[in-house]
């Protein structure tokens, strides 16, 4: 049975690691987006906190509020009301410049369709992001993170060339080739057979647990969810609980 709680009383933590470094708050969100002339709420007075080196899992139907919480977290949209602070800074605040920058150096974003470019090479879609920064030596920076992926012997190789597991370990090594401060991923396993989501998972375990990266993934997976330390369940826009 599930009901919903105030906006407060945010989530269900498995574990009080790092509750004194928090990275990530939410502070009565609401966010709208308006459909032939009528609002639909995509978030409802949601309230959260994400600490360094936490790993959190928003899990919930489709169409609740995971993508857009997602969005909002990683400033690629902004609440109708409320604010989103991340690192202390309210993303709100934030001109185009400073917001690009946030993205490129505190943040990164896997995708469950993976986004490679796919005319380049492994190594290549990693160093887009280096390249982008004006970073110095991104070829060794790209390879560096493949290593840390396991896939350093694969660096030359095309994303059709790779298998879905690969193409998603490509893509958390071009998201953490600037040592972001949390990842966001978007449904990350929901390509993958269940044995190649778990070592995905695993790995997003790792990363949390060694580089004290916070984590949030939008999943409908249990799996996922099992390895979190937070799971933030979701209905209607809204944090519920169990």
């Amino acid at each position: 049975m599930e009901e919903n709680i105030s906006a407060q009383a945010v989530a269900t933590s498995k574990s009080e690691k790092n509750v004194d470094s928090t990275l990530l708050i939410f502070e009565s969100v609401m966010k709208d987006y308006h459909t032939e002339g009528e609002a639909v709420h995509a978030l409802n007075d949601v309230s959260l906190r994400i600490a360094r080196g936490q790993f959190a899992a928003i899990i919930g139907p489709s169409g609740c509020g995971k993508s857009t919480l997602l969005n909002l977290a990683g400033a690629m949209d902004f609440p109708t009301r409320g604010q989103v602070l991340l690192d202390g800074v309210a993303t709100g605040s934030l001109n185009e410049a400073e917001l690009t920058n946030l993205r490129r150096t505190k943040v990164g974003f896997i995708f469950q369709s993976f986004q490679l470019l796919h005319t380049l090479s492994a190594v290549e879609n990693v160093e887009v992001p280096l390249l982008l920064a004006g970073r110095r030596n991104p070829r060794a920076h790209a390879l560096d993170r493949l290593a840390a992926v396991g896939l350093r012997d694969l660096a030359q190789r095309m994303p059709h060339q790779l298998s879905g597991g690969q193409m998603q370990r490509v893509a958390i090594a071009r998201a953490l080739v600037h040592s972001p401060r949390i990842l966001l991923a978007d449904e990350p396993t929901g390509n993958l057979d269940s044995a190649t989501g778990a070592l995905i998972l695993e790995l997003l375990r790792q990363i949390c647990d060694h580089q004290n990266t916070a984590v949030l993934i939008a999943t409908h997976s249990a799996e996922a969810a099992a390895v979190a330390d937070l799971v933030i369940q979701m209905r209607d826009g809204r944090i519920v609980a169990s």
